[in-house]
């Protein structure tokens, strides 16, 4: 099994206050990656925008980077999303606040507008930096569901591309799988009983999957599994805060929508307050 889930990266190229830290870090990503990596602008193109933008890209063309540039007037969301299908962009990373106010929740953001349409992985970046931030801690969802082992791979690729030390797989169990009702000390015995279980099945669940990774990429990190009962998303999430992981990777929803965002689940809480970097694998 051979881990490369990149292999063309994408970004959206504005001529903001944030223009050189995004090009850095997404040039940066496709050197370690070994990705090819396309720079998007939405609007005409002209021989002072190529210009600017090739004088940002220089330390890293003389790194041998790989890079397209795309120019095209329209809709922002509409253009990026159309470039992530016509150039088989596999990797698209977006700039994005941290927290999401209650009007941009439900009306949306571009970032989070592209990120609930993609049909490639996102990389939302809450802090591009112009000089290189070491990704040392990276949380992965663990969640029993069919793209999980995508998510746990694309991890443990990222760590070893970064030079990461640490991986820590989260296994969220939910209230309903406890299913008791602590009402005296026997019924929290039986709760706690019934935890433990869970717990001791997913770390075996989970552990299984992680077998799966190539041993090379597994010697290179500490891995840890981490059990945490609450809701989800929410609760990955807040870990992920807690423990200041430096990149929070998630497996995409089978399909997000209006109605998510009024009920939310796993990653529209992530969504509405970015607790890191987030990695979203389709």
């Amino acid at each position: 099994m051979t881990l490369k889930p990149f292999h063309t990266i994408g970004i959206g190229v504005a001529f903001s206050p944030n223009l050189v830290s995004n090009i850095y870090e997404a040039s940066r990503l496709a050197l370690f990656f070994d990705c090819k990596l396309l720079l998007i602008h939405v609007g005409e193109a002209s021989e002072k925008k190529e210009k600017e933008i090739e004088e940002v890209l220089q330390p890293f063309i003389a790194q041998q980077l790989s890079y397209q540039m795309v120019f095209k007037s329209g809709d922002p969301v509409e253009v990026i999303l159309s470039a992530t299908k016509t150039y088989n962009i596999d990797l698209l990373i977006i700039g994005a606040l941290k927290r999401e106010n209650l009007l941009k929740y439900y009306v949306g953001s571009i970032a989070r507008k592209i990120t609930r349409k993609a049909k490639c992985s996102i990389l939302l970046l809450t802090k591009p930096s112009v000089q290189r931030v070491p990704c040392q801690h990276i949380v992965v969802n663990g969640l029993k569901d069919p793209r999980t082992q995508e998510a746990i791979s694309a991890a443990f690729f990222v760590a070893n591309k970064l030079g990461s030390n640490k991986i820590t797989v989260v296994e969220e169990i939910t209230k309903q799988q406890v299913a008791v009702s602590v009402e005296d000390h026997r019924s929290l015995r039986k709760a706690n009983i019934v935890k433990e279980r869970l717990a001791l099945r997913e770390d075996s669940r989970v552990k299984k999957l992680i077998a799966e990774i190539p041993q090379e990429y597994q010697d290179s990190v500490f891995v840890k599994t981490q059990p945490i009962f609450g809701k989800r998303g929410y609760s990955i999430g807040h870990y992920a805060e807690v423990v200041r992981a430096d990149l929070l990777v998630m497996n995409a929803p089978l399909k997000m929508s209006f109605w998510d965002r009024l009920f939310p689940h796993d990653i529209e809480y992530i969504l509405t307050e970015l607790p890191t970097d987030v990695l979203i694998v389709q």
